[in-house]
């Protein structure tokens, strides 16, 4: 008898990058929203939705953020990036989230292109004959794949050590250097630190105080990993294994999928609404409900909310002043530094006003204050023009 070949058809798998994935995005305060999202979403379109679920007005300052406590690092996430992609790099014992928060300074770069290229610290790379001018060269850039040099100072920490060296840095086209011997950028002196194809820049959040650097501000360079590095593993057991078997390693992670999503929607509504204590009665004061009041906000805490969300001309926020408890402080974002500026209580004729020149401009709550520095400059060093605000998921 002879036996005939036969076509065997395997049941089709869903590939994972057509598969619904969940998402768990974070508010300043703490709170959260997960979102089912297809598994390719973009950083863009997922701050698209969270605009839409909440209610935001879209004034394209909306941001999501990448928030590695761990190392003391966050980052703008860009608008092409993908958010599965991106949160499978993340370790599986690290508290990393993504953050919805505004930031003004997001598209800042295409608006002001020059303030990103300092004269001083610009000049024409080895493909130029050095004869261009400084906005040439950043128009070249903006326009076209040449690149201009960029070069200056910076501290830096070796891996492993805990003191931080002054070196002179080259950033060009095909990576970032430094240079080994002074101001030199002769080839034998340049010593390679790293190319930005695959890597992310992140900012540090307290470089002082995480790892001893000479000031706060500072960056990391963090290589992405690649795809091919990753390896499926299944933790169930005493030991991890490796799952060599691509239909297990789809069943896996499906089932992983599904036990995350219940512990989520678990803790979703186990989250409660904020007590009667904390809610806003008739007889406190108007100004506890606009957005851009803060109440028993810290100097510092202003700071950092304000560098969260962009340093630009005209970042504001209200607070309650810690040194007198009658007063309130403006704290407001000038040419990339933030000033404080006290709102004085004053009263006259058994009528209170606030004022922030000594009582020469007087006015009869915060709104009334604010509303008139958003229109006139008077004393600051720039009109009031974009408040942060926190919102709640």
């Amino acid at each position: 008898m002879s036996l005939s070949a036969r076509r065997v058809t395997l049941p089709a798998i869903t590939p994972l990058v057509l598969q619904k994935r969940v998402i768990k995005v974070f508010n300043e305060n703490g709170s959260s929203q997960a979102l089912e999202v297809p598994s390719d979403i973009m950083a863009h379109d997922v701050c698209q939705l969270f605009i839409l679920k909440n209610h935001c007005v879209n004034d394209n300052t909306w941001t999501l953020i990448e928030h590695l406590p761990h190392i003391g690092v966050e980052r703008i996430v860009e608008d092409h990036e993908s958010v599965i992609q991106l949160q499978s790099t993340w370790g599986m014992d690290t508290d990393s989230r993504l953050y919805f928060r505004k930031n003004y300074a997001k598209y800042e770069f295409f608006k002001n292109p020059s303030q990103f290229f300092p004269e001083h610290m610009v000049s024409s790379c080895s493909e130029t004959n050095g004869s261009l001018s400084h906005s040439q060269l950043i128009q070249n850039f903006l326009n076209s794949s040449m690149c201009p040099e960029i070069h200056g100072y910076l501290h830096t920490r070796e891996q492993g050590r805990k003191t931080w060296k002054k070196c002179y840095f080259v950033l060009r086209r095909s990576g970032l250097y430094f240079s080994t011997k002074g101001t030199s950028k002769e080839p034998r002196h340049l010593q390679f630190v790293a190319e930005f194809g695959e890597s992310n820049v992140y900012v540090l959040l307290s470089g002082r105080k995480m790892y001893g650097a000479p000031t706060n501000f500072g960056f990391c360079i963090k290589r992405s990993i690649s795809e091919n590095s990753l390896v499926a593993m299944d933790f169930s057991g005493h030991k991890g294994r490796v799952i060599e078997n691509p239909t297990e390693a789809l069943t896996v992670a499906a089932e992983e999928g599904l036990a995350w999503r219940r512990r989520s929607c678990h803790r979703l509504n186990a989250y409660g609404s904020p007590t009667t204590s904390q809610s806003t009665t008739p007889c406190q004061a108007i100004h506890r409900m606009q957005l851009w009041f803060h109440h028993r906000l810290s100097r510092d805490e202003a700071q950092k909310l304000i560098e969260q969300q962009g340093l630009v001309d005209g970042m504001f926020l209200l607070r309650d002043s810690r040194s007198n408890l009658k007063s309130f402080v403006l704290s407001l974002c000038h040419c990339q530094k933030i000033r404080h500026f006290q709102i004085v209580p004053l009263e006259e004729d058994g009528e209170l006003y606030y004022s922030l020149d000594d009582g020469h401009t007087k006015f009869t709550d915060l709104i009334q204050l604010v509303e008139f520095y958003q229109l006139n400059k008077g004393v600051l060093p720039c009109k009031l023009k974009h408040h942060c605000a926190r919102i709640t998921l």
